[in-house]
C-alpha cells in the first residue's frame, strides 16, 4: 500500500510524513492484492439503518449515517485511517475539521492511544467542541474560517503526522464501505440516486470508488448552499460567486482541494450538482424532525437537494438514497 502523486504518479510512503506531492498533487492510494486490512480499533461502527421515507407522494431511503458511533458519516473513513496509521506505528496526529472530522477522527485516536490536536475555525459549534474535548483531543481556535484553520494545521505539524480526512486518502478508502453497504441493503444491487451535502467531498468520493468496485455507479448528486457552491460553479463552468456564511456550515467549503476528483465522479456517474437555499434547509430539517428524525443542519441539505431535484415529479420506481450525514445533537 502506497500514496501516488495524482498529476505526476511519484509514489510515498503512506506511514510517512509527506501530505501532497513535491510537485504539488494530491495524494491517492495505490494498494495491492496482499495488502490485508487489520481491525485494531473499534468504538462500535457498524451497518447504518436504509430507512422509507416518504415525503411529497415521493419514495425516498434515507441512509442513517446520523447513528455511528460518533454521529456522523465521517467514523467510516476514521475508523479505516486511523486503524491503517496505528498498525503503522503512528502515536501523534494532528487535522484540521469545522467538527465532524474532528470528532470522528478523535474518538478512533483515543481509542488507539494516540495523541491528537484537531484545528477548528473559530465559529465551530460548542457541541461539536465538547465532544473532541470528551475524547481527549487538543483543539485550537483559528480565526477567519475553514481554510485558515487548514493551513494553521499544516503549519504547525511539527513530528504529528497530518491525518486530513481531506489530503489523506486513507480516508476515502475508508468511505468505501458505505458502497458496499448500501449494495449489500438492496439485495446486491444498486439505486439509481444517491443525494449528499458536499464540501469536501469525502463521501461522494468514497461512494464513487466504493461503487466502482461493484462495477456499476448510481447518479451521484452532490447538494451545495447557493450561499456557497463552489462545486457548482466549477462543473458548470461558471465563475466563482462571493462565499458567504450558510446554515449549513460543514459543506461551506470555498476552495475543495478534491475537486477534480470530485468531478471525475460526478462525470463518470453522469449525477449532477444541486444548490439549495438556505430557507430552503432549514424547512428540509423541520421536516425530518416533524417525522422524529433529528439532523444535524447541514445534514437536512441532502434532503433539501433531492426535493428541489424531483420537484416535479420522480418515477416511482426510482430507489433514491438520501445520505443524513449527521446527528442534530451536533447542532
Amino acid at each position: 500500500m502506497r500514496f501516488y502523486c495524482e498529476k505526476c504518479g511519484k509514489l510515498y510512503d503512506v506511514a510517512g510524513h509527506d501530505y501532497m506531492c513535491e510537485c504539488g498533487g494530491m495524494f491517492r492510494l495505490k494498494t495491492d492484492e496482499a495488502d490485508e486490512f487489520k481491525k485494531s480499533v473499534s468504538i462500535g461502527e457498524g451497518v447504518t439503518p436504509l430507512l422509507d421515507f416518504r415525503t411529497n407522494n415521493q419514495d425516498y431511503l434515507l441512509k442513517m449515517e446520523s447513528l455511528q458511533p460518533t454521529g456522523s458519516f465521517k467514523d467510516r473513513g476514521a475508523f479505516y485511517m486511523i486503524n491503517e496509521l496505528y498498525n503503522k506505528g503512528i502515536k501523534k496526529i494532528a487535522l484540521d475539521s469545522s467538527g465532524n472530522a474532528g470528532a470522528a477522527v478523535a474518538a478512533y485516536a483515543t481509542a488507539a492511544k494516540m495523541d491528537c490536536t484537531v484545528y477548528v475555525p473559530d465559529d465551530t459549534s460548542k457541541e461539536k467542541l465538547d465532544q473532541m474535548e470528551a475524547y481527549g483531543a487538543k483543539f485550537v481556535k483559528v480565526p477567519n474560517g475553514r481554510m485558515r484553520a487548514c493551513a494553521a494545521a499544516k503549519m504547525n505539524l511539527g513530528d504529528a503526522y497530518y491525518a486530513s480526512h481531506v489530503y489523506n486518502p486513507l480516508f476515502m478508502e475508508g468511505m468505501k464501505s458505505m458502497a458496499h453497504e448500501i449494495y449489500a441493503q438492496l439485495n446486491n444491487d444498486v439505486p439509481e440516486y444517491v443525494f449528499m451535502p458536499v464540501g469536501n467531498g469525502t463521501m461522494l468520493i468514497g461512494l464513487y470508488e466504493g461503487f466502482k468496485e461493484i462495477g456499476r455507479l448510481p447518479h451521484l448528486v452532490a447538494v451545495q448552499s447557493r450561499k456557497c457552491a463552489p462545486v457548482y460553479e466549477e462543473y458548470y463552468g461558471l465563475p466563482a460567486a462571493q462565499k458567504k456564511t450558510t446554515v449549513a456550515s460543514a459543506i461551506r467549503i470555498e476552495e475543495p482541494r478534491r475537486i477534480e476528483w470530485i468531478k471525475e465522479a460526478l462525470k463518470e456517474s453522469e449525477g449532477d450538482v444541486v444548490m439549495v437555499d438556505d430557507t430552503d434547509i432549514l424547512k428540509a430539517k423541520k421536516h425530518l424532525g416533524g417525522r422524529g428524525i433529528y439532523v444535524e443542519t447541514t445534514a437536512a441539505a441532502g434532503m433539501a437537494g433531492a426535493l428541489e431535484y424531483f420537484k416535479g415529479g420522480k418515477p416511482d420506481n426510482y430507489r433514491v438514497i438520501v445520505a443524513i450525514t449527521g446527528h442534530g445533537l451536533k447542532r
